[in-house]
């Protein structure tokens, strides 16, 4: 049996690993505790939780979980984007040289994230380039959102048809892929937390390991912590 902490970004991934991760690693002998916002500043002594975008408190609050429980089959991992990560994220001026490759630039940060944190048992990962991205995997599901939304997904479906994968939809601050959900959808950007779990569950975690090699590529890890 393998048991696993899970550090998310916000209240949308949170949900996600709770509602589709964790029991579907139950079926593999992998145990997720609740997810755990990540996080982000402490201030006169109180943690504040969500957002992910200040390194240090992340990388500490880590640290603090790896310590107070050191059991080896203890595991740790994170959802985070690369979308608008922090300037002090080690390694991120580097990886600026890799920016051609996305598949190759996030990976190079995740070993630099696994480096700093210094622990075999943590397996960070990081979403390309953003949550949203898994919800092009099924276009379908925004039929969830809004009845007679055929021309909106048609819209959706021209951008994604760009790319071999939704994850290479750019990180422009207004080609992200919830930036163009938006543009379709704006009821999406003012309930993300509840309709972004909704809607993967509408698509299935199958179809979004099918679509995104990232994302699949840390399941199987994930998948396999107990061999």
């Amino acid at each position: 049996m393998a048991r696993l902490y899970l550090f998310a970004e916000g209240q949308t991934e949170q949900t996600f690993a709770d509602n589709l991760l964790k029991p579907h690693l139950a079926k593999y002998n992998v145990f997720m505790n609740k997810p755990v916002l990540i996080a982000h500043a402490r201030r006169q002594g109180r943690m504040h939780r969500g957002g992910g975008r200040n390194y240090m408190p992340m990388k500490n609050d880590i640290l603090r979980f790896l310590k107070q429980d050191q059991a080896k089959n203890a595991f740790f991992t994170t959802m985070i984007d690369l979308y608008a990560i922090h300037p002090d994220f080690p390694g991120l001026a580097e990886a600026e040289l890799l920016r051609r490759d996305p598949f190759e630039r996030v990976v190079f940060l995740e070993q630099k994230f696994t480096e700093d944190i210094g622990d075999q048992r943590f397996i960070p990962h990081i979403q390309l380039h953003e949550y949203e991205a898994y919800l092009f995997s099924k276009l379908t599901c925004f039929e969830y959102l809004s009845f007679g939304s055929t021309q909106k997904i048609e819209r959706l479906q021209t951008i994604v048809s760009q790319y071999p994968t939704p994850e290479l939809i750019n990180d422009g601050p207004e080609t992200a892929p919830s930036k163009r959900i938006i543009a379709q959808f704006p009821d999406y950007g003012r309930a993300k937390s509840t309709f972004g779990p909704q809607l993967a569950e509408q698509i299935g975690l199958q179809s979004i390991r099918d679509r995104c090699p990232h994302f699949r590529k840390w399941l199987i890890k994930l998948e396999s912590l107990d061999e």
